[in-house]
């Protein structure tokens, strides 16, 4: 019997989406129909049901994202990322020192492939999963539990960054998600990201079914506890 998948856990009403960064694109995988202002807008799109792969050129409407994804740039468009930091630091959104603290893949990027977890053509780098602080706690204490959580701070800006994060350190890695990706990705006030490295997947799929069932039997304990222990 196949195990649980994490939107059946979770209840996620977000589809949780695979990403992998190849050499060349998968026979039979569309290039992606209309390029998006950041390459978080991907993320949209492969969570809508769509299977497709990017290159280099399809990630650099976005500065910020072409940095975290290690896309090489021309003189030109260097000079375009340094203009959009500054006018960040102008707003003391962040400081010049924060830029080189900000996680970047470590190879310059090729091909992206992005799909539905459920209909990836080939095994994914990094999943990524959008979800409310409930469903994020359970994938937190599941990663825990496997030994591949991530020991740093939930991330804030830029929210692409929790890709290279997880990947580079072979750990789990969370961010609050930040204005822009709200903006590109339609993601609400309550919503947070998840991301879990593709080779750790399975651990955190097989500790995350027992944590589902734990919290489920511990919620009934509280609330049994709870209503005995309420003041008159």
């Amino acid at each position: 019997m196949s195990r649980p998948s994490l939107t059946e856990l979770l209840h996620l009403t977000s589809a949780p989406i695979a990403i992998a960064f190849v050499d060349a694109a998968p026979e039979g995988v569309p290039q992606v129909a209309a390029v998006e202002p950041a390459g978080c807008g991907y993320w949209r799109r492969a969570a809508a049901g769509e299977v497709f792969f990017t290159v280099a050129d399809d990630h650099k409407r976005c500065p910020v994202g072409a940095h975290t994804h290690n896309v090489t740039l021309s003189p030109a468009e260097r000079q375009e990322l340094l203009g959009l930091v500054q006018t960040m630091v102008g707003l003391s959104y962040l400081k010049m020192e924060d830029v080189a603290q900000i996680p970047t893949r470590q190879t310059p990027l090729k091909v992206a492939v992005y799909a539905p977890l459920a209909a990836t053509p080939v095994p994914p780098d990094v999943v990524l999963i959008r979800g409310n602080p409930r469903q994020l706690m359970l994938l937190v204490e599941a990663a825990q539990a496997a030994g591949v959580a991530g020991s740093g701070a939930t991330m804030g800006r830029p929210t692409c960054a929790v890709l290279p994060e997880a990947i580079n350190s072979a750990r789990t890695a969370a961010s609050f998600g930040c204005v822009g990706n709200r903006v590109y990705t339609g993601a609400d006030d309550s919503e947070a990201y998840f991301a879990i490295p593709g080779p750790q997947l399975g651990a955190v799929e097989e500790s995350l079914a027992i944590i589902v069932h734990a919290n489920q039997e511990l919620e009934t304990f509280h609330r049994r506890r709870g209503a005995s222990i309420a003041p008159a």
